[in-house]
């Protein structure tokens, strides 16, 4: 099945000329109704003392005209417009100009303001020192806070008078996080601009991004003098209820493209038990039958090297029936977790693959198939799709790619035509994913040498929309979701490989130019020698904590 697609870079590609702005970007599809719940998609969320709003529109103030880096590092600088009454501004918002002009900052009033009076929520700053000036034309202003309260965003303006203290708040103390910088946005001589989030990054993390900036110009970002908010309301409300999960995923769920060739697909996991995979455990002869539930897997733990699943291997025909998979079973199993102080859900989905193929590598204008290099059993992968609370909209998509990965604006996501789903493609052999078809190499892009990531289009495709699985939501509360006996395994899902792959590295030394030879290891981000069985979704970082980039 093939689908048609659409990607918005692609169909606007004229950004921005030096005289306009960004142009707004919006999703190709508008959105459904929301099952009615408690404060998801409602606007607005409290954090405890504060509520914020979202604000999405802006007045331009500054267009910087040079960068390091060139034309494409240029940025604009905004000021939030259209605040609800009652919210006030704590900062301003900036962005590079060759992106379409989606970000925010947050505006935020206090829940009460008499039951603090004397140490009120919010406070106008004392004054403002001003951080650095561009040829009269752009002045940005950090705003002092009066004692026990932090600024948490800077504003810009283009006149050299210090603003009045009208224009923005601090916020107290104990309702905010440190944070820390992200990327670099722009680079003007010594005056940098970077994007913050929180330090703590995780499911019960509670910093909150402003969406404002940081600016200084002391390249090291030592003085970093702003704060992140702090989400002190328990109640979760801003996070979607069950029936607004099933929602989200069958709006936005992607659809996921394996290559033509692909010789191990994905399955379910029932497949995989039902259809030959045994336990082993250390110190007895052979492997046990897995239950379908995987009800008779040793449950909690840790990964001790005790247990571990392994394919069949007295009888060949089974082992390879189930390394081949089977993507007519196959079905997403997703996590729904809060995201950077709760203000972001994010929805992860895991996509098991009974066996990771061998890699191929790339040496220059040489493509090297391995024999056994990179192969191993039990592969999951996963990618995320991120959205904001405020209103139920996709923002960022998180692409899982072996032991790393790496987030994508919605902007530059490609849909499938006349829907807001994204699409995935499954890269051959070891499944990592990646946002666009094409070749992706891993490894150094400069010598053309590293692991080749081969993605596109076929008739072996899986629409998690409808295909999928909700196997854990941990701030729904216990028993709102029933949790799969085979995700309390925390052991290996595939046995500790050795490669016996001499040849290999010797074919590869010899294709490489003398002066890497002895850097071999460095060069390809696989194990050449061999590797430990993979995890499953319970037992890697990102289950609890931040994806890993």
């Amino acid at each position: 099945m093939f689908c048609d697609c659409f990607y918005w870079n692609q169909e606007n590609s004229e950004l921005e000329s030096d005289s306009s702005e960004s142009k707004p970007f919006s999703l190709p599809s508008p959105l459904p109704r929301w099952p009615q719940g408690t404060g998801f998609a409602t606007g607005r969320i409290n954090l405890g003392e504060i509520q914020v709003v979202k604000v999405t529109e802006f007045d331009r103030v500054w267009k910087c005209s040079k960068s390091r880096g060139g034309k494409s590092r240029c940025a604009s600088f905004y000021k939030p417009v259209g605040i609800p009454e009652g919210f006030h501004c704590l900062g301003h918002y900036c962005q590079q100009n060759n992106q379409p002009l989606r970000g925010f900052v947050l505006a935020a009033r206090a829940n009460d303001p008499d039951h603090h009076a004397d140490r009120p929520a919010l406070k106008k700053p004392v004054n403002y020192t001003l951080v650095w000036s561009s040829d009269s034309d752009c002045y940005f202003w950090l705003p002092n806070p009066p004692v026990g309260y932090k600024a948490v965003g800077v504003i810009v303006t283009d006149e050299a008078e210090e603003p009045d203290t009208e224009e923005v708040r601090c916020v107290r103390e104990d309702l905010t996080e440190t944070c820390e910088t992200r990327e670099r946005i722009v680079g003007v001589g010594s005056f940098n601009v970077w994007s913050t989030e929180p330090c703590s990054r995780g499911i019960w993390s509670r910093g909150v991004a402003v969406g404002s900036f940081f600016c200084s110009t002391n390249q090291n970002k030592a003085d970093m003098n702003i704060s992140c908010l702090k989400n002190l309301d328990p109640s979760l409300q801003g996070m979607p209820n069950l029936d607004q999960v099933h929602t989200l995923i069958q709006h936005y769920g992607p659809t996921v493209y394996f290559r033509p060739e692909e010789t191990y697909l994905p399955s379910s996991v029932p497949w995989f038990f039902k259809n030959g995979a045994l336990l082993y455990r250390f110190g007895k002869p052979g492997g046990e039958p897995i239950n379908s539930t995987g009800s008779n897997l040793p449950s909690g733990g840790q990964n001790d090297g005790s247990y571990w699943i392994d394919l069949p291997q007295e009888n060949e025909e089974v082992t390879n029936n189930l390394k081949k998979g089977n993507i007519e079973s196959s079905e997403l199993y997703v996590h729904v977790k809060p995201a950077l102080g709760w203000i972001f859900t994010d929805v992860v989905m895991w996509i098991f693959c009974p066996f990771n193929g061998p890699a191929t590598l790339k040496i220059g204008l040489l493509t090297v198939p391995m024999n056994r290099i990179g192969e191993h059993v039990g592969d999951w992968e996963h990618f995320t799709f991120r959205i904001s609370n405020f209103n139920g909209e996709l923002t960022q998509m998180f692409f899982s790619q072996h032991s790393g990965g790496g987030w994508v604006d919605v902007s530059d996501l490609e849909f499938v035509k006349g829907s807001n789903k994204p699409v995935v493609y499954s890269s051959k052999h070891g499944h990592a994913s990646f946002p666009h078809p094409g070749m992706y190499l891993q490894g150094s892009s400069k010598l053309g040498i590293g692991v080749r990531n081969d993605v596109g289009k076929s008739e072996f495709v899986v629409d998690s929309s409808q295909r999928y699985r909700v196997v854990a939501a941990e701030y729904l509360g216990e028993g709102v979701v029933s949790e799969p006996c085979w995700l309390q395994y925390m052991r290996e899902w595939g046995p500790t490989i050795v490669y016996d792959s001499a040849a290999d590295i010797d074919k590869i030394i010899n294709l490489l130019p003398l002066i890497v030879r002895f850097s071999i290891e460095n060069l390809f981000p696989i194990a050449l020698y061999g590797e430990e069985g993979p995890t499953g979704p319970k037992e890697k970082d990102n289950w609890v904590g931040d994806e890993i980039c």
